[in-house]
């Protein structure tokens, strides 16, 4: 492994939260060593069209948008490389990286590893992202307009996002394993009394069927186990999301939503190290509101570091 390097800011994640980080901290003249992960530009990647991000009123590209992040990051002097942190130091002053071949010190770490949305891990869900399935009904429900779509789960997220469907969708069926909700009352009471909105019940998808685009679900009983295809013209998955909190476990204060926790300048429990974007974000989960929070934890560890001066 190559001899240890120092930079006065690294970010942990290169998707609008840590881009948006980087563009912030570049400007600042703290050349950001941004590592990227697995996944360049994050969830983003994954979106076919923005049509919700300020600035472009005829949508964009998920992936187009994000390469339009890092070129800016670039152009004021961020370094952006595709590696995966290995390991995080945080209980010592600098903060130890570790990536693949190379080991690295900061006095200030954003992390903006964001987070992914749970799958059914059944089979025609990889393929048909983007094709019929969606995780985010505010990103892609403008796209099922007056279509007979599903929603699967049960709880305050899957009611919310059925109740927003509406919208736009003809009908509105929620798929759910048991036979009553765990979201709250009210929403409860809103979904069953709407008139589009319907409910199959002791209920799961046992695969995403399609061509070209997804067109029926192979449901099961989880009572009686019996199976039935049911068509669809598309189907959205909220059964929860899990931040990307491996390398920091143990070191860092969490929410009750397994959120990092942050304070109102987005400094996590550890001075120096901070947090932005989906990883600290439970409820909102938009690139708006992550790219805001990445330029908001940049502005924070820059101020940290005039302390250390």
């Amino acid at each position: 492994m190559e001899q240890s390097k120092h930079r006065k800011v690294i970010i942990i994640g290169a998707g609008p939260a840590g881009l948006s980080a980087a563009i912030y901290a570049a400007r600042a003249d703290l050349q950001p060593l941004v590592i990227s992960g697995m996944s360049l530009y994050g969830q983003v990647s994954l979106t076919t069209t923005i049509e919700n991000y300020p600035g472009f009123p005829n949508g964009i590209n998920g992936p187009d948008l994000g390469s339009l992040f890092e070129e800016q990051a670039r152009k004021f002097g961020s370094e952006i490389v595709f590696d995966v942190v290995q390991s995080l130091d945080l209980c010592a002053k600098p903060f130890k990286v570790v990536l693949s071949d190379v080991e690295y010190t900061a006095d200030a770490i954003i992390l903006a590893m964001g987070a992914e949305a749970r799958k059914l891990n059944v089979p025609g869900e990889n393929e048909y992202v983007g094709r019929g399935i969606s995780y985010c009904a505010t990103c892609d429900g403008w796209f099922f307009k007056d279509k007979n779509i599903h929603v699967v789960g049960g709880g305050d997220s899957a009611i919310e996002e059925a109740l927003f469907l509406t919208r736009f969708a003809r009908s509105v069926t929620v798929i759910h394993r048991r036979d009553a909700l765990r979201a709250g009352a009210i929403l409860e009471n809103r979904a069953r009394n709407h008139p589009k909105v319907k409910f199959i019940w002791d209920t799961v998808v046992k695969e995403i069927r399609g061509n070209g685009s997804v067109h029926e679900l192979l449901v099961e009983s989880v009572k009686t186990g019996a199976q039935e295809i049911i068509p669809t013209d598309g189907i959205f998955i909220f059964i929860g999301h899990d931040p990307n909190i491996g390398i920091i476990a143990g070191q860092l204060k969490m929410t009750a939503q397994g959120t990092v926790a942050v304070d109102d300048r987005l400094q996590t429990s550890i001075p120096g190290v901070f947090a932005a974007g989906d990883i600290t974000d439970a409820h909102f989960r938009q690139v708006v509101t992550s790219a805001g929070m990445g330029a908001a934890a940049a502005i924070s560890a820059v101020s940290y570091l005039e302390t250390l001066d």
